[in-house]
């Protein structure tokens, strides 16, 4: 990055001695096109494997695609999970200016998350499709789990920016990520209830997890825009 972009927030490693290359020596800032173009990358992979657990046959074609069900709920509640979370990373990333060390790592540890997402959709799909009910109940705490995991790496990524408003676009008050905890909290507790939940009832737990995604594509912009009367 050069020009006035380069200018625009402090400590800009820019083009500088050994800086060129992207990294931070000094614990300097640098630009955020690698982590974002990074992070489109694995969300396109992860989100692009969902669909190899659905699965054709030769016999019984149209009993066996009716009997699928719910590989396809569980395809298209993490299908919706991941694409709400490429928004909401894109709405992050537009109120970011530079990135540091602790960012990078913060970023990655939600990267963790998802990329982990297929598999226990895959369990989530199987146990449903051809498991006992104590199998469902496992799927569903363990997607759960997962999912609470990914709501948490929020949380940490939120207050990380919160409490360094040297990352953050000149628009953008710290004030604005500290508000956001709430939201993320909000998912941690959510899902952990869904995994509790899986015990009494395993399809109540994964409607939960179905109705999620849709508040976070909703709130997408930042929960305090989505609250009548109060601004971001």
């Amino acid at each position: 990055m050069t020009g006035p972009e380069a200018d625009s927030y402090p400590g800009y490693a820019g083009d500088a001695g050994d800086a060129g290359d992207g990294s931070e020596p000094g614990g300097r800032l640098s630009g955020s096109a690698r982590v974002e173009a990074f992070s489109d990358g694995v969300l396109a992979i992860a989100i692009t494997l969902l669909v190899l657990d659905l699965h054709a046959t030769s016999h019984d074609l149209s009993r066996e695609l009716l009997r699928q069900w719910p590989g396809y709920l569980a395809y298209l509640a993490s299908f919706g999970y991941i694409g709400v979370i490429w928004v909401n990373h894109h709405q992050l990333f537009n109120r970011i200016a530079a990135v540091d060390l602790g960012l990078l790592w913060r970023n990655l540890g939600l990267l963790l998350g998802v990329s982990v997402l297929p598999f226990p959709t895959a369990v989530l799909s199987s146990a449903f499709g051809s498991g006992s009910r104590p199998d469902e109940v496992t799927a569903s705490v363990f997607y759960a789990l997962v999912a609470a995991f990914m709501a948490a790496t929020w949380l940490v990524l939120f207050h990380y920016l919160a409490t360094h408003e040297e990352l953050l676009q000149r628009h953008t008050p710290a004030s604005f990520f500290a508000n956001e905890r709430l939201r993320a909290l909000l998912g941690v507790v959510a899902y952990l209830i869904a995994a509790a939940v899986a015990a009494a009832s395993a399809l109540a737990s994964l409607v939960i997890i179905c109705v999620l995604p849709v508040f976070y594509g909703a709130t997408s912009e930042g929960w305090r825009r989505n609250v009548p009367g109060r601004r971001s």
